[in-house]
């Protein structure tokens, strides 16, 4: 079997997960899934670099035994570490630590205790109150459990937008490659850019007399486990990794139609349909009639114009106010990513992240951008490996030396500095004041009450050094629920402190999501779209970021890192 550098993070993800139930020292744990994330973003091969008998060790957060683990996969095909675990306790159980409020503690005394050993028999012990009469699973502690397995159940099987993305490209790339497939495009949630999709929507074009030919090679995607179904015009397929494509073939002359049909949201499409309905038209997958008269042309932008409409960008629409801009010509301007000059939250090996400061340097150099902020973290929790003072000071000294080698890039001195339980900050003022910009955020006590986390915001926010508030409602999708915040109150004390809100562009992050951010904009915040990377590939996150402030109806102006340098110092210096 061959291992993709993916392959093998996910198998030690799964030893860190089994580690945690069996109590094993949090270091190790750590180490697991520190490897598993270098791995995960590595430029090359791990396989390759085993097979080449090549030094592991050399890799950031590989040490001798990891490297001894990754040997004995590529090799064997297993680790037994792994192996002993899942012989000695269900996989399913695993299932309990994407419930928020079950950490491997509460796990392991659901499962010795109430044999819970997955989601369903969790469900079935809620029900029947048993959990009301279990040591340290308070009242507080069951409705956080419920509302976070409520959570799961209704997201069902779902695919983070990253993680569709090659799949997206892969089918469209296989599709056109068939001589009678004229166009060929994802639609669906996919092409509204949603932070995660149940499935693929794939629109593809060619004669109405070809559409058999196409829908067959549809049928014959290599990387397919299973045929759903299968029409002359319409097909669904299964992929290995559970992602199901549904396939609509539709002709040139209903093309925008069809497009727009399937793009959705459901409640876009239903408005459009009343909006016909009102004036006595019919509206379909094959465009918008009057008796049998077809009046739109091909074209998507046809489609929209014909209902007196602007064109409706795909991420705007979700029915939050696009269809009175679109008839208004208010519409915004979107936010592209070529409109970004640089990135404001990166990590290097002086914290949590994989690369050298000067590595990250050159490749933020060579993606063009005009500035940059180095913002490892703050020295507070050991895990992240932060940075107390001495080691700060050391690393502003050799951004200074940077500086001067590269000369049109400026990097910009900053900290990604914790919020403390009381908002306070993890470093002095006097140190804060050396740097060109402070990131906040939080990193633990995540179950303070809303009143507590939206004060505790706020007070680092009135700090007069703090210049972004970095992913701020702690979610990461499908695996822990934002905490509750008072956003309406947050946003009015950003405005009047002129401290703008991350969109933090890690695909498991989005944070902040995009209907806070279509709200903080109303309210007339700025935002800074970042990376957070920790590595060289994650700077090209920043892609997922502009989708999520795309939905949010961010434009240029909006944007903090989208200004030229000298805007930007002056909003820093505030």
């Amino acid at each position: 079997m061959n291992y993709s550098n993916k392959d093998i993070a996910k198998q030690l993800k799964e030893l860190a997960m089994y580690a945690q139930l069996d109590g094993v020292n949090r270091f190790k744990i750590r180490a697991y899934k520190e490897a598993a994330n270098t791995i995960e973003n590595y430029p090359t091969s791990i396989e390759k670099m085993v097979k080449n008998k090549q030094n592991l060790k050399q890799i950031p957060h590989i040490g001798k035994k990891i490297e001894k683990k990754i040997y004995q996969l590529i090799n064997s095909g297993k680790i037994s570490a792994l192996e002993r675990y899942r012989a000695k306790y269900p996989a399913s159980l695993l299932e309990l630590l994407a419930i928020p409020g079950i950490g491997a503690k509460k796990a392991m005394i659901l499962y010795k205790k109430l044999n819970v050993n997955s989601l369903n028999s969790l469900q079935s012990a809620l029900k029947s109150g048993e959990l009301n009469n279990l040591k340290g699973f308070g009242k507080k502690l069951i409705k956080h459990i419920q509302e976070g397995l409520t959570m799961l159940k209704q997201e069902g099987k779902r695919f983070l937008y990253a993680n569709a993305k090659p799949y997206a490209k892969d089918i469209v790339e296989y599709m056109q490659k068939h001589p009678k497939v004229k166009k060929a495009i994802v639609a669906g949630s996919f092409r509204r850019k949603k932070e995660s999709v149940g499935d693929l929507d794939l629109v593809v074009v060619c004669k109405k007399k070809d559409s058999s030919e196409v829908v067959e090679h549809f049928t014959k995607y290599n990387k397919l486990k299973d045929i759903i179904t299968q029409g002359s015009n319409r097909a669904t397929i299964v992929l290995e990794n559970s992602l199901q494509i549904d396939l609509k073939v539709a002709q040139s002359s209903f093309y925008g139609a069809t497009l727009s049909y399937f793009t959705g949201s459901k409640a876009h499409t239903l408005h459009i349909r009343k909006m016909a309905k009102e004036i006595g038209w019919k509206v379909s997958e094959y465009g918008i009639f009057k008796d049998e008269t077809k009046l739109d042309k091909r074209s998507e932008k046809s489609f929209y114009k014909t209902l007196s409409l602007d064109f409706i960008e795909p991420e705007l629409r979700e029915l939050r106010g696009e269809f009175e801009a679109a008839k208004n010509h208010t519409l915004p301007k979107l936010l592209k990513q070529s409109d970004i000059k640089g990135d404001l939250h990166i990590h290097t090996n002086f914290s949590d992240g994989v690369e050298s400061l000067e590595n990250m340097v050159v490749a933020a150099y060579k993606k063009g951008y005009k500035y940059i902020a180095i913002t490892d973290h703050s020295w507070h929790m050991p895990l992240l490996h932060g940075l107390d003072e001495d080691r700060l000071l050391k690393q502003i000294e050799i951004i200074d030396k940077l500086n001067q080698k590269y000369k049109n890039l400026k990097i910009l001195k900053g900290i990604e500095v914790d919020i403390l339980k009381d908002g306070s900050l993890a470093l002095s003022d006097d140190l804060l004041e050396k740097l060109d910009i402070v990131v906040a955020s939080i990193h633990d006590y995540f179950n303070l009450s809303k009143i507590k986390q939206t004060n505790r915001i706020i007070k680092a926010m009135q700090n007069p050094n703090v210049n972004i508030i970095g992913h701020i409602s702690g979610r990461l999708i499908q695996q822990r629920a934002p905490y509750p915040l008072n956003y309406t109150k947050i946003f009015e004390v950003a405005k009047k402190e002129s401290v703008a809100i991350e969109i933090n562009s890690q695909p498991q992050r989005l944070d902040i999501n995009d209907i806070y951010a279509k709200l903080a904009k109303e309210m007339g915040v700025k935002f800074a779209i970042n990376s957070d990377a920790h590595h060289i590939k994650c700077l090209d996150y920043i892609e997922y970021g502009v989708n999520q402030a795309r939905r949010g109806w961010l434009e240029k102006k909006d944007v903090i890192n989208t200004w030229g340098l000298k805007k930007l110092k002056e909003f820093l210096d505030k």
